[in-house]
């Protein structure tokens, strides 16, 4: 999906590239067979009826080229012209042969060359403001895709730490139901010598009896979560996830440069420039809509003749020159209430992104300082997973010896078992802090370089 947007936006910039460069069409009428009668004014005011028969053949050669400094368009034509007029054109109710122009006769009209200037004046550059947005709105489509992928590997690392738990909560309840039949049967032997209550023998016995559930129940989650990993991945085989013992990065990164990674690269920070640019945008159209001036300039030469080669000889100027204006006299502040509305509309969306961009610092600030701490929280909760496991044994031997209650076992046992997966969370969460980081710097902290991504490739390869 992600590929899927980013296609898109790569051949909306393409198109843009391509809208700035000259434009090379052939125009033709190939051929124009008419024969009809026409209305045809006499030289005495009368009017009569004219039978036209005629064949016409007509092509053009057009270059343009949009002039982006100015918001022009300059374009060179050439063209010709073919009219053969039949015989049987005539009047209508007069003598056969009364035409105007010659019976039978070919006519060529050639314009080898004519230079057009269209340039509108005091009017907004379209052209000059999207080459300022473009850009933006491009670069904004490769970092969300960069974010995206990472958004990917979140949720593979989401997937695969959710399978790790599993596991290691079977584990746990393959353990604690081999110690609990063991307790059990220990309690037994102690009921015969009476040394233990029956209250302490039945709490042990549901405490195996809830042993086996949660290893059943257990059982059942991970296989769940092995199918949601493989599914995600696309792969056929099981997968075994092992808890990573080494962190990617020995220094903690600084607020400062995450920040300044961020706002270079995130797509968020390109978003905002870009819609700043809109809204002004926005108000400098409005502003240019009040009049309307535009220039339309063209210079080239001319040639009429019965004979291709003739309409090339003896070519006369052909200029024209036109200036047109549209000024509004009286249009009841409709062309006002425009720009008032997109000089608010400006100012609402400063506000929004001042706001959005104080979030925006407010939030990676405290994801950084939640990296950061993390690595000190791993720290802590290996501590007591290794602090937990040891006054649990210690409690299971003394239980033996019948110093300490069923009570105090089972409270060693959920703290054992809470420290062992809390110690695996802290793992899952350090991973997640990571790349959330890396989503929004798009920076590599581990080889110190952007992330990038090679478009045209990531392109042809689908």
């Amino acid at each position: 999906m992600a590929l899927d947007e980013l296609r898109s936006a790569y051949w909306q910039w393409r198109s843009y590239k391509a809208n700035l460069l000259p434009e090379v069409s052939l125009q033709g009428t190939l051929p124009s067979y008419n024969k009809r009668y026409s209305s045809y004014q006499q030289a005495d005011g009368s009017m009569t009826f004219v039978h036209n028969d005629y064949l016409g053949l007509k092509g053009s050669l057009d270059i343009t080229q949009k002039l982006w400094p100015t918001g022009g368009t300059l374009s060179i034509e050439s063209s010709l012209d073919y009219l053969h007029q039949s015989s049987n054109s005539s009047p209508r109710g007069g003598r056969e042969g009364v035409l105007v122009g010659q019976e039978g006769a070919n006519q060529f009209m050639s314009l080898p060359i004519a230079v057009t200037l269209s340039q509108p004046l005091f009017g907004v550059n379209h052209l000059k403001w999207d080459r300022r947005i473009e850009p933006l709105r491009y670069r904004e489509a490769q970092a969300r895709f960069l974010s995206e992928t990472e958004q990917v590997a979140m949720q593979a690392i989401s997937l695969y730490f959710n399978l790790l738990l599993a596991g290691e909560q079977v584990r746990i309840a393959e353990q604690n139901l081999l110690t609990a039949e063991k307790l059990y049967e220990v309690a037994q032997a102690k009921r015969r010598m009476g040394s233990i209550s029956e209250n302490d023998v039945l709490q042990l016995r549901l405490g195996m009896l809830n042993a086996r559930s949660r290893l059943s129940t257990s059982i059942s989650t991970r296989q769940a979560r092995q199918f949601a990993l493989r599914s995600f991945l696309d792969v056929e085989a099981d997968i075994e996830p092992e808890a990573p013992t080494n962190l990617p990065l020995q220094k903690a990164p600084s607020y400062d440069d995450v920040l300044a990674h961020a706002l270079e690269n995130n797509a968020h920070a390109t978003t905002m420039r870009r819609r700043q640019l809109e809204a002004d945008y926005a108000v400098a159209s409005a502003r240019a809509n009040r009049q309307s001036v535009n220039l339309y300039a063209q210079v080239g030469y001319t040639g009429n003749a019965d004979n291709l080669s003739g309409a090339y000889r003896n070519l006369l100027a052909n200029e024209v020159v036109q200036v047109g204006i549209s000024i509004p006299l009286l249009d009841w502040g409709k062309r006002k209430g425009q720009r008032k509305m997109a000089e608010s509309n400006r100012d609402i969306v400063r506000g929004q992104l001042r706001q959005q961009a104080q979030e925006f610092r407010q939030n990676l600030f405290v994801l950084t300082e939640q990296f950061n701490n993390q690595a000190e929280q791993l720290r802590i909760a290996a501590e007591a997973d290794t602090i937990a496991r040891r006054r649990y044994h210690t409690n299971v031997e003394t239980f033996k010896i019948g110093s300490i209650s069923t009570l105090e076992l089972s409270d060693a046992q959920a703290a054992k078992d809470e420290a062992r997966l809390g110690r695996i969370q802290q793992l899952y969460n350090y991973w997640l802090y990571y790349y959330q980081l890396r989503s929004i710097a798009l920076w590599d902290f581990e080889r110190d370089c952007d992330l990038t991504a090679d478009v045209e490739k990531l392109l042809s390869e689908k």
